[in-house]
């Protein structure tokens, strides 16, 4: 083989390999300064200047608006209070009570941040949606199949995950998100 064909070889096979490792970086685990409470993670370091090359590219490749924490904040949930992983065909109660923000809506996505197609054309619940008891709890369902009451569709989706975005955050969600009370994922039954 000719010298010039080998360089070429490996300068091609070097870009391959370091072309995946940086994709598999990106979309891999969490960076940055990680909380987790229960099912919910977030990441502090969102819309800061202390965030990292690798976090910045993380929040473009999600498109997530990366607000700094003091205008919002962000978490995720990838699996039920349990620890079981999020499957679409599940039926899921998502609970709580009022959380230290001004606003708040929980979102439905499939893998790598896209919508879960359903012929509901629902995917997200707002802070102002779910009917409150005496106490200020609410909650609702997240279901492949139509269910009495507030409903999200998990559009049958092989796994998805929840985003929970909380606009003007305080109090502990703020100052300690890892100690804030967050909304309860439960896992009803599986079809």
């Amino acid at each position: 083989m000719k010298p010039w064909l080998r360089y070429s070889l490996c300068i091609l096979l070097g870009l391959a390999g370091g072309t995946a490792y940086a994709v598999h970086q990106v979309r891999g685990a969490d960076l940055g300064r990680q909380v987790v409470n229960g099912p919910w993670s977030t990441n502090t370091d969102n819309g800061t200047a202390d965030a990292s090359a690798l976090s910045r590219a993380r929040v473009a490749l999600f498109g997530l608006l990366a607000l700094p924490a003091k205008e919002a904040m962000y978490f995720t949930a990838r699996t039920d209070s349990a620890g079981a992983p999020l499957t679409g065909n599940c039926t899921y109660t998502v609970s709580g009570g009022a959380l230290e923000a001004r606003w708040w809506s929980i979102t439905l996505y499939k893998g790598e941040g896209w919508l879960v197609k359903n012929a509901a054309n629902r995917w997200s619940v707002g802070g102002n949606a779910p009917v409150r008891d005496d106490r200020g709890n609410w909650s609702f369902t997240v279901s492949p199949a139509i269910v009495d009451g507030l409903w999200l569709p998990t559009g049958n989706a092989p796994q998805f995950d929840l985003t929970l975005r909380t606009y003007h955050p305080e109090g502990a969600l703020l100052d300690d998100p890892a100690r804030a009370k967050l909304p309860a994922i439960k896992k009803e039954s599986c079809a």
